[in-house]
C-alpha cells in the first residue's frame, strides 16, 4: 500500500513541477539568473494561480548548493545562514512589460531541513505543500533533489492536517484547517478564507493527495462514506496541539527578526517599498541613488514627504 501511495505522490508532484508556465516567467528567470547557476528555481504563489497582471508580484525560491552560489555580499550570506531565507526584489523588462518578482534564497540543506515535520518554522513546508513549478534546473540530479523536498513538504503538511483538522470530515476540511492555522502561525495579513480559496482552486489535487500522504506518514484512518477520520488518540492530539503552539508562539519573534534582517539584506528593498506605496496610495515615490543604496537613512525624509503628499490620510 505504501508503494502505491509513494508512486501517487511522486507522480503528482513530478507532473506539477514539470507543467509549463508562461514564457514571460521563463524569460524573467533566465534574465534574473545571468551567470548564476543555482540548483533550481521554483515558482509559486498568486502569479502561478492567477496569471500575470499589471500588479502581479511573481514569487520565486532560488535553491543553491552553497551560499556563495548566489551573487551577494558576505553579510547577506551570513544572514541567510543564520536566519533563512534572504529575500530580494527584482524589476525586469520582459517582452515590453515591466515584471516584478520577490525572490527567496535557500540552500538545499536548508530546504531539506525546513520541510521536515520537526521544523519550527512552518513557512517553507506550508508554501511547498501548494502547487509549485520548477521553472529552471541545473541538471536531472538537482531536479530530483528538489522534487523530494517538495514531496516532503506535502507529507509534512498532510500529517499536521490530521492533527489540526476536525475529528472527521471531507478531505478539504483538513487542508482548510491546516492553512488557516499556518497563516495564523506566520501572522500574515491575509483576507479571511485565503487558505480555503487555495484549496478550492485545486480541489481534485488536495482530495487525491491526503490519504496517500497519511499512508506514507503512518497516520491510520478510516473512510466513512465521503468523509475520513484519522485514528488519533486524545493523548496524541494533545501532544501535537502543544507542539503546534510552540510553532505558533515562535512565529512573531521569527517574523520580527526577519524584518530586522531584511532592513540590511533585502536587495532592491527600496524599489519594492516604492512600488508597494504607489500601488496602495497612487503616489509615485522618487528614488534617488542614495535612497536605493541606504534605505534606512533615506526613510525619515521620505516618510515626511509622503505625509505632505497625503499618503497616510484616509480616503
Amino acid at each position: 500500500m505504501k508503494g502505491r501511495a509513494l508512486q501517487c505522490l511522486d507522480e503528482q508532484i513530478g507532473q506539477e513541477l514539470a507543467t509549463p508556465v508562461s514564457r514571460h516567467v521563463v524569460d524573467f528567470v533566465e534574465q534574473m539568473l545571468g551567470e548564476a547557476t543555482p540548483l533550481g528555481v521554483l515558482f509559486y504563489g498568486s502569479g502561478l494561480r492567477s496569471g500575470i497582471h499589471a500588479d502581479t508580484l511573481l514569487d520565486f525560491y532560488v535553491i543553491v548548493h552553497n551560499q556563495s552560489d548566489w551573487p551577494r555580499g558576505r553579510l547577506a550570506c551570513l544572514a541567510n545562514t543564520l536566519l533563512p531565507p534572504n529575500v530580494e526584489y527584482r524589476e525586469l523588462s520582459i517582452g515590453g512589460r515591466l515584471l516584478r518578482a520577490k525572490i527567496a534564497i535557500l540552500t538545499l540543506a536548508q530546504f531539506r531541513r525546513l520541510t521536515r515535520f520537526s521544523a519550527l518554522n512552518t513557512t517553507v513546508w506550508a508554501r511547498f505543500s501548494q502547487p509549485v513549478r520548477l521553472v529552471w534546473q541545473r541538471d536531472a540530479a538537482a531536479a530530483h533533489a528538489l522534487r523530494r523536498c517538495v514531496m516532503r513538504a506535502t507529507l509534512t503538511a498532510a500529517r499536521w492536517a490530521a492533527f489540526l483538522g476536525p475529528e472527521k470530515g471531507e478531505c478539504d476540511a483538513f487542508w482548510n484547517a491546516l492553512y488557516r492555522q499556518t497563516y495564523q502561525a506566520e501572522l500574515r495579513v491575509e483576507k479571511a478564507g485565503r487558505g480555503a480559496g487555495i484549496v478550492a482552486s485545486y480541489q481534485e489535487r488536495y482530495q487525491s493527495l491526503l490519504l496517500p500522504c497519511w499512508q506514507l506518514a503512518d497516520v491510520p484512518y478510516v473512510a466513512e462514506g465521503g468523509e475520513v477520520r484519522p485514528l488519533i488518540t486524545p493523548a496524541e492530539k494533545t501532544r501535537a496541539e502543544q507542539a503546534w503552539q510552540v510553532r505558533r508562539q515562535s512565529g512573531r519573534p521569527l517574523n520580527i527578526l526577519r524584518l530586522i534582517k531584511a532592513a540590511y539584506t533585502f536587495t532592491g528593498g527600496a524599489r519594492y517599498a516604492a512600488w508597494k506605496i504607489e500601488r496602495h496610495s497612487g503616489i509615485k515615490v522618487p528614488l534617488t541613488p542614495f535612497a536605493e543604496k541606504h534605505p534606512l537613512l533615506a526613510a525619515p525624509p521620505l516618510v515626511w514627504w509622503l505625509w505632505r503628499k497625503g499618503a497616510f490620510r484616509r480616503s
